[in-house]
């Protein structure tokens, strides 16, 4: 078994206790700044937990790779300092955009890689 990319122990455990039969994490990420609690990657989907609803209501979303229209490495500055001089992504599902900041550039850049690897199956 392939080691697991996570920060925090209860969100892998949280990720963990929804998986379908045969489904495999890849990576549980924390996000930071309003709304998004963490963005999990697994084989099948893309999971966000999103705490932005009204009265405390915590929704865990899964968008399948097959729903995924792009994902986009977000930044409010110049990219001449690369393709991922930031720590954001955007998934784009539909006419939803869920947007995903991380604790450093090297996880924004690994769960683009495999998104996009994914859906470009």
């Amino acid at each position: 078994m392939t080691q697991i990319a996570y920060d925090r122990k209860e969100q892998l455990r949280q990720i963990e206790s929804g998986l379908m039969p045969g489904e495999q994490i890849i990576a549980v990420y924390d996000a930071i700044g309003t709304g998004t609690g963490f963005l999990g990657l697994t084989d099948r989907r893309v999971i966000v937990q999103d705490k932005s609803f009204v009265g405390k209501k915590i929704a865990i979303t899964s968008i399948p790779y097959s729903k995924i229209s792009a994902v986009s490495v977000v930044s409010n500055k110049s990219l001449a300092g690369g393709f991922f001089s930031s720590g954001a992504i955007a998934v784009h599902v539909g006419t939803h955009t869920y947007e995903v900041e991380f604790r450093g550039d090297e996880k924004a850049h690994h769960a683009h890689n495999v998104i996009l690897s994914l859906i470009s199956r």
